[in-house]
């Protein structure tokens, strides 16, 4: 039985003649172009709203073999360093006519395949991609392949520099910035708290933190280097694992801004303050680093501007730019605040004199 009236879909075809005026009028003013006249685009949009139209955007996409959206996805949407970061990436999206869509994976592999596939299906014109942990180069290249311009950001993947560009914070020199900052306040116990050693970015910012130790000739201590997943949750937990050993740490550069508010949290559980007998500091400033008790010391990167930079890079990609895949650092500096002007107390509350 054929569709009554009341069901059948209201076509373009069907809102032009309802204002009496072409296809490619109503075409037109569906893309936003400025080519139709005030009154003609008025008429038709009211005709639009009359009808209940909606814009088959998919159908209009195969027709012109494009796509006016942008996927995401991130590895970890709850921190707000992802929420600035797609922010800014659909800031400059916006800009540009495009729209985002925008997946997380929570740091498994596995989540992650099957978000990018399912975005694949909405015909993305590109990807950016902040890989999560334990990713397979190899299973993210045969899902993507060349399909579409893909940056990877911040996490690089082994094997894909070839094909996809890369956008990295400098990790190395940021998290070398944080504990030059820990030595110059007379800590020589400082450990690198949160992350795991098998991510790119935290194999980079423990190695920045080496880096600022083997200049001042001290050899870190194996129980310096605390594991966690890099949340706030997780780093509350492990706190304690700080001071399972003598001597303890006197101060941390956590491995971002979650991990070192989460220890914040743990230490306050153990009868320490952070900013008051225990120095930290965090990597990416946040905006709650700044008014976080104490204020986060951390290495800032503009999360926001991160994002726009991103977007930036695709929108070139799909502007015509043939050059060969690119690696990109963005710059990191020092912001002091007072979770981290704490001097070296020798002997810190609970150890013996």
């Amino acid at each position: 039985m054929p569709d009554s009236p009341a069901r059948r879909r209201v076509t373009v075809t069907d809102i032009a003649a309802g204002c009496g005026v072409s296809r490619s009028t109503v075409s037109l003013v569906l893309r936003g172009s400025p080519l139709v006249n005030a009154d003609t685009r008025a008429r038709v949009q009211a005709e639009i709203e009359r009808r209940g139209y909606v814009y088959h955007r998919g159908a209009a996409s195969l027709r012109r073999r494009t796509s006016n959206a942008v996927a995401l996805v991130v590895n970890d949407l709850s921190n707000p360093f992802f929420a600035e970061f797609a922010g800014g990436v659909d800031a400059a999206l916006a800009e540009a006519g495009y729209v985002l869509l925008l997946g997380s994976t929570g740091e498994s592999p596995e989540r992650q395949q099957a978000v990018l596939a399912s975005l694949i299906e909405h015909d993305p014109a590109a990807v950016i991609l902040s890989p999560a942990e334990h990713s397979d180069p190899a299973r993210l290249r045969r899902l993507l392949a060349a399909r579409m311009p893909v940056l990877v950001f911040n996490r690089a993947l082994d094997g894909a520099g070839d094909d996809w560009d890369f956008l990295a914070l400098d990790n190395r020199r940021g998290a070398r910035l944080a504990t030059e900052h820990l030595l110059q306040q007379g800590h020589r116990a400082i450990a690198f708290f949160g992350g795991h050693r098998d991510s790119s970015s935290c194999t980079e910012r423990r190695a920045g933190y080496r880096d600022a130790l083997d200049a001042a000739g001290i050899a870190p201590d194996p129980a310096w280097l605390v594991e966690c997943a890099p949340t706030r949750l997780e780093a509350a937990r492990q706190a304690g694992a700080l001071f399972a050993r003598d001597p303890a740490p006197t101060a941390a550069v956590c491995y971002n801004d979650a991990v070192a508010l989460g220890l914040a949290s743990g230490l306050a559980a153990l009868g320490r303050r952070a900013g008051a007998d225990f120095a930290l500091t965090g990597f990416d400033d946040i905006p709650e680093a700044s008014v976080s008790t104490p204020p986060l010391t951390t290495v800032a990167v503009a999360p926001r501007e991160r994002g726009m930079q991103a977007a930036r890079l695709l929108l070139a990609r799909l502007g015509g730019d043939t050059q060969t895949p690119r690696r990109t650092v963005a710059p990191a500096r020092l912001v002091v605040r007072a979770s981290s002007l704490v001097p070296h107390a020798p002997n810190p509350p609970g150890d013996p004199a």
